[in-house]
């Protein structure tokens, strides 16, 4: 049934040693895993990798670095994160893989009718699943439960859902569904909202003006409904109503009073957005050591600079305590694809699609 997944912890005792990894998820340059990356990887030790468009190119490709990537680190299960949203946001893309729909399609056919919407949307997880744990992914930052509004940067635009957060929590619920009954960890993004920036972060520093009462009835509502999800990811965005000096990421009094506090109350795990994008300040370090004083349990470094990885290495400690408690639940949400006929779903969503796509 669609929109219902169950939640089957791993087969781990709790007799078996706990692995303690460094608090960190790293990317690497290209299509293969180099000897030098390997050699860092194995001194590094990161809890897992992330890939991006540069370092996807077949299947059996991808196959052989996601190997490689947790040889390094001697462990099968070191998580492989991507952002597979659809759209414009596709590291993995045809002709090798299918081309899946920016997030926005979903939320113009829920509009006309919600059960479709919903239906529609736990498909397209369940089948972006399907096509990552193919290759070995089992992590995507995914679904996007920013809420944008009139004017904003389109860094966001049409990889929302809606404007409405009624439909944007009900379609990012069932998107997170659809990626967990097909093995997959969801990554709820951007906590604790980006779609008012009027920037993009990735290139300055974007600084959200709105006032603390718009912000909880609208960019922070869908985040509070699904604050039972187990990852999510820090947005670098300054919410001058409650921070004026730093950007989400971070800002511990962000984190304090609005992520783990009573205006969202998210529990899980949580990701810096990534530490190569300009809206942050200072050298690859300054940037780490900022985040993980923030609040953030793992920090994401993506572009693949060697240089950059090892020049920050010593600022990051391993994952203990609550962010190794938090990792161990959300691991215990993944379990094996649950059955499905990836031909007849495929089928049933382009016939859903077709309407709202019109």
């Amino acid at each position: 049934m669609w929109g219902v997944w169950l939640s089957v912890p791993n087969s781990v005792s709790s007799s078996t040693p706990l692995v303690q990894p460094r608090a960190a998820v790293f990317g690497c340059a290209g299509l293969e895993v180099t000897p030098d990356e390997a050699a860092f990887f194995r001194e590094a030790d990161p809890l897992g990798f992330i890939l991006f468009r540069r370092n996807c190119d077949s299947r059996d490709q991808m196959r052989r670095l996601v190997e490689d990537l947790r040889a390094s680190v001697g462990r099968s299960d070191a998580p492989v994160l991507i952002d597979q949203e659809g759209g414009r946001v596709a590291r993995m893309r045809p002709p090798h893989w299918p081309a899946h729909p920016p997030m926005d399609v979903f939320g113009r056919l829920a509009e006309r009718d919600l059960a479709a919407g919903r239906e529609a949307a736990w498909i397209n997880g369940r089948l972006l699943a399907d096509m990552l744990t193919e290759v070995g992914i089992t992590v995507d930052c995914a679904p996007v439960c920013d809420v944008p509004v009139e004017g904003a940067h389109d860094i966001i635009g049409d990889r929302a859902f809606s404007r409405d957060p009624a439909l944007v929590i009900a379609l990012a619920r069932a998107t997170a569904d659809g990626l967990l009954s097909g093995g997959v960890l969801p990554v709820v993004k951007h906590i604790p909202g980006h779609g008012r920036a009027f920037a993009d972060s990735h290139a300055e520093l974007p600084v959200v003006e709105a006032c603390r009462a718009a912000l909880e009835a609208t960019d922070f509502a869908p985040f509070r409904a699904l604050a039972d999800l187990p990852l999510a990811m820090v947005a670098h965005v300054v919410l001058k109503a409650i921070d004026p000096a730093a950007p989400a990421s971070t800002s511990p009094i962000v984190v304090r009073e609005v992520v783990r506090g009573p205006s969202i109350g998210f529990a899980g795990l949580l990701f810096s957005d990534d530490l190569s994008m300009n809206a942050l300040e200072g050298d690859p370090r300054t940037r780490a050591e900022a985040v993980l004083a923030a609040g953030m349990d793992v920090v994401l470094h993506c572009n693949g600079d060697l240089t950059e990885m090892r020049s920050l290495l010593d600022a990051v400690p391993v994952l203990g305590g609550a962010a190794a408690e938090r990792w161990a639940r959300a691991e215990a949400m993944r379990h094996a694809p649950e059955p499905a006929d990836i031909a007849a779903l495929t089928n049933r969503l382009a016939e859903l699609l077709g309407p709202a796509q019109a």
